[in-house]
Formats: structure tokens, sequence, C-alpha cells
């Protein structure tokens, strides 16, 4: 009897599990563009785009590898996943659906409720499995990605010389912190045309999804391995000896700086993530860059990429609904477009709305840092960045914002909030070069919104931080404040948020 394999939007790889599961003379692949998938949340046209034309790409790969294929695009069938199975097995007389685990707990339960008998398999793309992690964190007081990191380098054997780290240190971070550089050598990634079968796809999703938030052209992804590939190859030449130092760093209109852009090739399946560390590595043993921008490049994929996604299956499907510190203000219409003075979330909103990307400091201490000062609910700010970003899938998306950018698991993640005032925005960027906001000016006109609620958030947060080893000082600095310089602060800043609350440009 057959059997059928469904293959996932982010599943795009020839050796997934429920591929190598599966008999290719007589089970059938099951690959669907589902409107249910696309529109639980209202995602990035670019990014539905991009994974609508990979899986059609995907989908003759495998038919000229030799596998019967039932593809149905977009309004050709159910808008479940489910739906289409049903119907698929109905069609194929089908036994049973082999998958490989998918990504996020909404659809791993949905394929658990399916009416049709439905077989999940682990997903051993990544390098730690559930069990690894999970053995990993058990009895630890705090679990630190640094520690687990060290694993996956033992583990993998990059960047290693014997059981020692090559070079003598596990972690270069101490050198990829410099400010922005007079001038960016590197043209961006590698751009392609889209085809025929791409500009079908942009036809489609513009018909569909043309009034979610974002452009979806120009479109100049990478839709299959090749392309992929090509542009990390283009990356690791160009870019990967500068991207270390400056990885931190931003600067106006310069939306790639040194970055790879391979985290939505990867995350969908058009990359292996240790055929890309693999390439780093090799690039560092030929003397073509330095240590610290490999060893910084392979940590955020062997390291936090596979600690985020530990952190996500062990935490649960009530991950995405923690609120650690209370927070319940709605997400301001300036994360959407709405023009706002401060230059710098202009900046990374606008790029977001073009490109569906913005490197990982953008996200962290740029939009991520002023909805956590703010006091935006967690909820909401996890909603937009799985909305916006090409690369946004829960499991990845889910841990960095709720742990890591809004503090809201309570410490999981992160040893402390990530907030800063407008001194860290300043050194690590141009932005506040051309806003209308001084970041030197603390209080009174002209003030930046960042420097007025640092201190805010810290203020009506003392209970939980002041005895925070990694931010109690801070306290000390606030302490030491004029009782009316504070009360001015604590002010204007609710004042500012009284503005925001009520749409007025901020």
């Amino acid at each position: 009897m057959v059997n059928l394999v469904l293959v996932l939007g982010d599943q795009l790889s020839p050796g997934l599990s429920a591929l190598r599961e599966a008999d290719k003379s007589s089970d059938i692949v099951v690959m669907a563009e589902v409107a249910d998938e696309a529109s639980y949340v209202a995602h990035h046209p670019k990014k539905i785009a991009f994974l609508f034309a990979a899986m059609r790409k995907f989908a003759g790969r495998l038919k000229d590898d030799g596998w019967t294929v039932d593809y149905t695009k977009l309004g050709e069938g159910s808008d479940s996943i489910c739906g289409i199975l049903m119907a698929k097995a109905q069609d194929h007389d089908a036994k049973e659906v082999l998958v490989t685990e998918p990504g996020e707990w909404r659809l791993i339960e949905a394929l658990e409720n399916c009416p049709v008998t439905v077989r999940q398999l682990p997903d051993d793309r990544f390098i730690a499995s559930h069990k690894e992690f999970e053995d990993w964190a058990k009895g630890r007081k705090t679990l630190r990605m640094e520690y687990f990191y060290r694993e996956m380098r033992k583990k993998t054997g990059l960047m290693m010389d014997g059981e020692e780290p090559a070079g003598g240190q596990w972690n270069y971070d101490e050198d990829n912190r410099k400010p922005p550089p007079d001038g960016i050598d590197y043209s961006g990634p590698m751009q392609f045309t889209p085809d025929d079968e791409i500009e079908e796809v942009l036809q489609l999703v513009e018909r569909r999804f043309g009034n979610s938030f974002g452009d979806v052209r120009p479109f100049w992804f990478a839709t299959d391995s090749g392309q992929a590939r090509q542009h990390l190859a283009h990356w690791v030449k160009k870019a990967l000896p500068d991207f270390g130092a400056y990885q931190d760093a931003m600067i106006d209109d310069e939306r790639f700086m040194y970055h790879a852009l391979v985290g939505l090739y990867i995350n969908a399946g058009l990359l292996d993530p240790l055929e890309v560390c693999r390439a780093v590595e090799d690039a560092w043993q030929a003397g073509d860059v330095p240590i610290n921008a490999a060893e910084g490049f392979i940590r955020q994929i062997i390291g936090w990429r596979e600690y985020i996604r530990g952190i996500y299956f062990r935490e649960g499907p009530d991950y995405t609904r923690r609120n650690g510190l209370g927070h319940d203000r709605d997400l301001p219409g300036l994360y959407w477009g709405d023009r706002t003075r401060m230059n710098c979330l202009h900046q990374c909103v606008t790029q977001t709305k073009e490109e569906a990307y913005a490197h990982h400091i953008q996200r962290l201490m740029i939009t991520g840092n002023f909805a956590l000062l703010a006091g935006i609910e967690p909820a909401q700010v996890h909603d937009w960045y799985l909305r916006v970003y090409a690369d946004a899938y829960e499991w990845v998306e889910a841990p960095n914002v709720i742990g890591m950018s809004q503090f809201a698991d309570g410490g999981i993640i992160a040893s402390k909030p990530y907030v800063s005032s407008a001194n860290y925005i300043k050194k690590m960027s141009t932005y506040c070069d051309n806003c209308e906001y001084s970041a030197t000016t603390k209080t009174g006109e002209g003030a930046c919104p960042f420097n007025l609620l640092y201190w805010h958030f810290l203020d009506r947060h003392r209970d939980k931080f002041e005895n925070n080893p990694r931010i109690s000082r801070v306290y000390s600095t606030w302490d030491r404040m004029d009782a009316d310089k504070r009360k001015t602060i604590v002010s204007e800043a609710d004042a500012f948020l009284d503005r925001m609350d009520k749409g007025e440009t901020v």
C-alpha cells in the first residue's frame, strides 16, 4: 500500500528523514501551498513568495530524482495541511503519512489530531536532538548558551585542536564589537533575477497577500540550493573577513553590512548548517579570514541556533504566552511604518518592510530594546517578529523574542534584560547623526526617548533587577541623581508613552 510523504515549506532538504524512510518506487510526496500556513499570521509577502517559489523548485528537483510528487498550488485544494492530507490519502488510497517533525508546536499538534494516520520522524538536520539538549540541560541551575556551544564544538569538531578550541579560546567576542567603519566595501548579498516560475509566484502573492505589511518586489532571494550555495560562496569570499569585527555595527542605509544573510536559506532547508560552517572553517584554515570572524559566525549556527531550538521544545507550547514582566502596552504604529522621529527605528522598520530582513543587533538593540523599554506586550512583539522576517519560524523566533529580547521568560535565556540608553546606539551606529532627537540630551526638548525610557524601565522594575549582579550597579547611578531629575525623567517618559499610545508621531 502507498504511503504519503509530507514535505513542508521549511523542509526543502533532499536528505530529509521522511524521504529517507519512504520508498521512492511506491510512495508519493505531497507538497502544498496552504492558505492556513500562509496566513495564521500575516507573513511578509516576500517570505511567502520565497517559500512558494522554493517549494515549487524543490518539487521539480524531487521529480527529476525519480519521486512521484503530488503538488497543490494555492487555491487548488484545502486551506489546511490536514485537509490536504485527508484528500490525498483518499485519492491515493494511502496507508499512512510520513513527515519530518515540524518546527512549531501548532503544526505538531495539528498533525497529531489529524484523522489520517501521521507518523512524525525526528528532524535530524539539527546537530543536537531533543534528547541531547534535555540531557545537557538536566540538573543545571542556569542554561547558558556558552557551555552548550562548547559541547557542540566538541561534537562537530569545528575549529577544534583535539579536545581544545583552536587558538586557545572558545569565544572571541571581545574582537567583535567595533563601532561602524567609515565605509563598507561589500556590495551585499548575491541577488537573483526571478524566472518565469518565480514571476508567477510573485503575481499570485501580490493578488492574495498584497495588503500585508511588506514589499514583495524587488525580489532577489535564492530559491534553490544551487543559488543559495552561490550566495554562500560569494559572502565567504567578499564579506566574511570583516564580519566578525563589525557584526554589531549599524550604518544608515547599509542594510546588510557584512552579514551572511543565510538564515532564511538554512531555516528553509536549502543549505545545511554544517555545510555552511565548514565553508567558513575552510576559509579560516586557508588563512583568508581571521579567527574571530570564523568563530563568531560558527557560534551563531552551532551554538545559538541549536540552543534556541532546544529551549523552544524544552519549554513547551505555552512559551510564547509568557510575560514575566507584566508588560501590556499595545504595539505602536511605528512598527508598521507610521512616521517616527527616531531615526534608528525608522531605518530598521523601513528596511524590514522592504527586505524582510534586519540583522541581529538591529532586532535586539533597536526594535527589541525599544519594545522592552516601552513595556509592549511580549505576545504582540512575538507576533510582529514572526510576521515580518523571511527567516522567522516559531522555533527560532519565539525564544529570541520572548526570552532574549523581551526577558519575558523570567531569565531562562538571558541573565539580564537587554536594555540600553541612546549611548549604545550612538556608539554602535550612525543613526543618531541623522535623528531629530539628541542622543546626548537626557531630559527636556530633544531628549532621546531611549534615554528617558531606559531609566523609566529600571525604575518601574526595580524590585526585579536591583539585586541582579549584571545590572545592580546601575541603580547606584540612579540613586545618586538629584530627586527632581529622577522625577523629571519619569514624568517625561510617561508623557512620551502617552503620546505614543494616542497614535501621535513620536
